[in-house]
């Protein structure tokens, strides 16, 4: 009997971890059981965050820094470059020098990591992977920003660290002092930090203090927008791997408070004033997206919400949090510009969006659509979690920047 008992609990365990990992997937995704079982370590991931946060232990954000931290890598110089944490204008800094002589200066990457401005940093393996091939790979200098996150430290904070680090960096002197040629410096990130690059890059345009052009900016399924939380995009990843809608919600909403009126809002897409209706024109995605991202779904207007929750958190209209919101004016002579978007990805329409604005202010943009991917993809270059699919968006992204830096 005690067998038959053992044999039962077994099929319940199993069952119950079956139906936990099992998610039906897009049927176009490679390697849909490592995805499931990826989509399934990030599902638990947030929920114990939630529990965690529930019972009063530590808040969601600093409970998913917390796990997230396990997967930090001391700074590990190897054969090919030298690593070491340091900081730039106060700001913490990872940075990367390739040890192989070099005949001139050399290009330079400063890189913004994703998570939501909220968690991650330069030391995560996937991270420092990434950043160290960059390296390697173009013999360019790798300066990774370990910027303040929220909740602790909320817009602008983020943004002030990432532009205060660049703004450094690009001074005639510190670039010299690290062999780089002024000519060939790029701003790049993912998700997160895609947003903060795009903003950067705006903002150094509009900054008579610099001195030094970037020559190319590369965004990774950049967040682009806070005004249309459903976008067609939106509405048909709401459940995907990895940033369902509800987590880019929260995401959104700490970056500027962690006040829930603004979350729930932001959940019913009811959170801007009709005083900033003029700004909906900036994403009007039944103008700026294709037919084939369109299909089924019809543009309705805004329903607009509460003046008070924008005079109180003014951040969520700003274009250094929403680098999609600025006129085209601003656009004009940005540098040329990589976009990576993902097919499942909610975050989809705001890099396709940006593109097809930059296009049309003629701007020199590669947009890369990965139509079979979720968000996050390229992070996933390296054991136990490899995915084919990451090294292909990898290999891209250093391919574009070799030929354009």
């Amino acid at each position: 009997a005690e067998m038959g008992a053992k044999l039962l609990c077994l099929c319940l365990a199993s069952a119950l971890v079956a139906y936990y990992v099992y998610t039906p997937m897009p049927e176009d995704l490679e390697e849909p059981w490592k995805v499931m079982l990826i989509a399934a370590a990030f599902r638990t991931i947030g929920h114990l965050s939630e529990a965690a946060d529930q019972l009063g232990l530590m808040h969601y954000m600093e409970a998913l820094n917390a796990i997230v931290a396990m997967e930090y890598f001391a700074p590990t110089s190897d054969e090919n470059v030298t690593v070491t944490d340091t900081e730039f204008s106060n700001v913490a800094v990872r940075l990367y020098l390739p040890r192989k002589p070099s005949a001139g200066l050399r290009r330079a990457v400063v890189y913004f990591h994703g998570g939501g401005w909220c968690v991650g940093q330069a030391g995560m393996k996937s991270y420092d992977r990434l950043t160290r091939w960059t390296s390697n790979r173009l013999n360019a200098v790798v300066v990774s920003v370990n910027y303040r996150l929220a909740p602790k430290y909320r817009f602008p904070i983020q943004f002030e660290d990432v532009y205060s680090v660049t703004k450094f960096f690009l001074q005639s002197s510190v670039l010299s002092q690290y062999g780089v040629d002024p000519d060939r410096i790029c701003v790049a990130g993912d998700s997160a930090g895609g947003n903060l690059a795009a903003a950067v890059v705006q903002q150094l345009l509009q900054d008579s203090e610099v001195k030094t052009k970037l020559k190319a900016q590369a965004l990774l399924y950049p967040a682009l927008q806070t005004l249309d939380l459903n976008l067609p995009s939106y509405q048909e990843n709401e459940n995907k791997p990895l940033l369902p809608r509800l987590l880019m919600v929260r995401f959104w909403s700490e970056y500027f408070t962690s006040d829930s009126s603004l979350r729930e809002a932001m959940a019913s897409n009811r959170h801007v004033p009709v005083e900033s209706s003029h700004l909906f024109q900036f994403v009007n995605w039944s103008n700026l997206l294709p037919e084939e991202l369109k299909k089924g779904h019809v543009y309705t207007s805004p329903a607009y919400g509460s003046s008070e929750l924008a005079q109180k958190y003014p951040g969520f209209l700003d274009p250094r949090a929403a680098p999609l919101l600025v006129s085209d004016a601003r656009l004009r002579g940005l540098p040329p510009t990589y976009v990576l978007t993902c097919g499942h990805d909610v975050l989809r329409d705001d890099g396709v969006m940006y593109a097809e604005r930059l296009r049309a202010v003629g701007v020199p943009v590669t947009h890369d659509h990965a139509k079979d991917t979720f968000h996050g993809a390229m992070m996933f270059v390296s054991s136990p979690a490899e995915l084919a699919v990451g090294h292909r968006l990898l290999n891209r992204y250093i391919g574009w920047l070799n030929e354009n830096l």
